[in-house]
């Protein structure tokens, strides 16, 4: 990829699709900077649960999150995600920050704190980032957008498998229950709902394993890139 030109790529999707690792991997494929915004609202969701905010609390959450510092820096390769000075990348995984960050992403002053942000990145870099609005709302003219895609049984079974290989107790039913209600919640939510953009092109991974949507989704990149030049 050329250095000299920045490239924006943005990979939306629902939750359990493989965003996030897909979008590591292309970043380190072009040289990239990985900006993982799924990471920034986890940051901020956990600051909340920290402050004793209750997710369905909207004035506490727009007042509280103007509190928050978050930033991405990547030491040794490792991307580190610091919130007010502290590196809290073991704290973002859980199933209860995850829901906190699904019910407070909606808020109108949460978005826009780190939507800032995340443009700026795009700005003054090459970046490739992943959620849920990055192709319509965060990047809207990123040269390369990708919805990435999966069934939801096909989720469910990833992230209850990834349960069981950490060692954590997991209820299959439960967590396709919960995708289901995620992916509801996130396409009806009245700011920037989860949606395809116009101009993305949709990948459906429920067939394929990580290096053949990878694979995939380079292919897509380098053919837009190169009818760029």
């Amino acid at each position: 990829m050329d250095n000299n030109r920045i490239i924006n790529i943005a990979i939306d999707g629902p939750a359990g699709a493989g965003k996030s690792t897909i979008a590591k991997r292309v970043a380190k494929e072009l040289g990239c900077i990985y900006v993982d915004t799924g990471a920034m609202y986890r940051a901020m969701a956990l600051f909340l649960l920290r402050s004793g905010i209750a997710a369905d609390d909207a004035d506490a959450i727009s007042r509280k999150c103007r509190e928050a510092d978050i930033s991405i820096s990547f030491e040794n390769g490792e991307q580190v995600v610091t919130l007010n000075g502290e590196n809290v990348n073991a704290y973002l995984r859980t199933e209860e920050v995850g829901n906190m960050a699904s019910a407070s992403s909606v808020n109108g002053d949460v978005r826009e704190k780190l939507v800032e942000l995340q443009q700026a990145l795009g700005k003054k870099t090459s970046v490739v980032m992943d959620g849920r609005d990055i192709g319509t709302v965060v990047l809207p003219d990123a040269q390369v957008k990708i919805y990435l895609t999966a069934g939801v049984e096909v989720r469910a079974m990833r992230r209850y498998k990834e349960y069981l290989e950490k060692g954590e107790p997991a209820d299959l039913a439960a967590i396709e229950e919960q995708i289901r209600e995620r992916d509801w919640r996130d396409m009806h939510r009245d700011i920037s709902p989860l949606r395809k953009a116009d101009d993305a092109v949709e990948v459906d991974s429920s067939d394929l394993n990580i290096e053949e949507t990878l694979e995939k989704i380079l292919a897509i990149v380098e053919e837009k890139i190169s009818g760029m030049n």
